[in-house]
């Protein structure tokens, strides 16, 4: 495993000078794959949409075509921590009021996204109309390099469709002791309850002071999950304790913009650096997220 430290030293001895922008051309050569990513948590208050917001401008930063989906559908706020009212949310699209391209929103950060559907109760409760407009709506995002879906914290039915439809679900937990019990709890579901699941987790520590902090917890986490579950769970990176996170939130306004020097900024370039180094795994393509994300076989 790369050592996060030591290439942060040297990204901020480039100030801050982006070192993905080679992947660009790389990519292009390539036969086009969306990459379907869950940023997902045990409990709320760990940083999940902050950081599925700020890894969305990052990725686009490298060239890619990127769309951020809210996808709790109880709790939304991708839209609030980036100053936007919707119109239109994802709800309107699984009541079929609204096509997909009704209610996509072009933003001034590179990305797209679509608001989450406050007070929707589960996806599982969709008539068969529902579900097939759903799918059919969805399969206009394929164009679209990455989706990153940012989930509702917990374990809810919501939450663990999206996670089981996308390719990698991303883990997002803190030093606090509750706060990795959680993590703990939602990996041992996604490892014992989703079957012939080929997801790929990848575990991401926020709000640490060093990276010997990140890399304890994760290593803490990894070693019980292998012991209790023979599951592998990849260590993808840190993102510092910085206050420019906080100061970011308020103004609505993400760091990867307003402080993309920053400590935290940093952060997220290395770790979208990382994700862009390795392949996504076979696990049947966009019509199979299509068919789990709606429940079919």
């Amino acid at each position: 495993m790369e050592d996060q430290a030591s290439e942060l030293r040297a990204m901020f001895g480039k100030n801050g000078s982006n070192t993905n922008t080679g992947n660009t051309g790389t990519a292009s050569n390539k036969p086009h794959k969306t990459r379907i990513i869950a940023v997902t948590s045990g409990k709320g208050g760990v940083g999940k949409s902050n950081i599925s917001v700020n890894l969305a401008i990052a990725f686009a930063q490298t060239g890619k075509k990127v769309i951020l989906i809210d996808g709790d559908l109880g709790m939304a706020n991708v839209n609030v921590l980036l100053g936007i009212t919707p119109k239109a949310n994802l709800l309107d699209v699984l009541n079929k009021k609204k096509k997909m391209s009704d209610i996509i929103l072009n933003t001034e950060l590179g990305i797209q996204i679509i608001a989450g559907a406050n007070g929707f109760s589960t996806i599982a409760n969709l008539t068969d109309e529902q579900r097939d407009f759903f799918a059919e709506e969805f399969t206009t995002l394929s164009s679209f390099d990455v989706i990153i879906i940012d989930t509702g914290a917990g374990v809810s039915e919501n939450v663990l469709r999206f996670i089981e439809s996308a390719d990698e679900a991303y883990v997002v937990t803190t030093p606090e002791p509750t706060a990795i019990t959680d993590a703990y709890g939602l990996i041992k579901i996604i490892a014992t309850e989703f079957s012939n699941s080929q997801i790929v987790m990848k575990l991401i520590v926020n709000k640490v002071h060093s990276a010997d902090e990140g890399k304890r917890i994760a290593e803490r986490i990894i070693t019980i999950v292998a012991q209790f579950l023979n599951a592998p769970v990849e260590y993808l990176g840190f993102i510092y304790d910085d206050s420019v996170v906080t100061s970011s939130v308020l103004r609505q306004k993400p760091f990867m913009v307003s402080q993309p020097n920053s400590k935290a900024a940093m952060c997220i370039k290395h770790i979208v650096g990382r994700i862009d180094k390795t392949s996504v795994k076979p696990t049947g393509g966009f019509s199979a997220f299509l068919r789990k994300i709606i429940g079919k076989k």
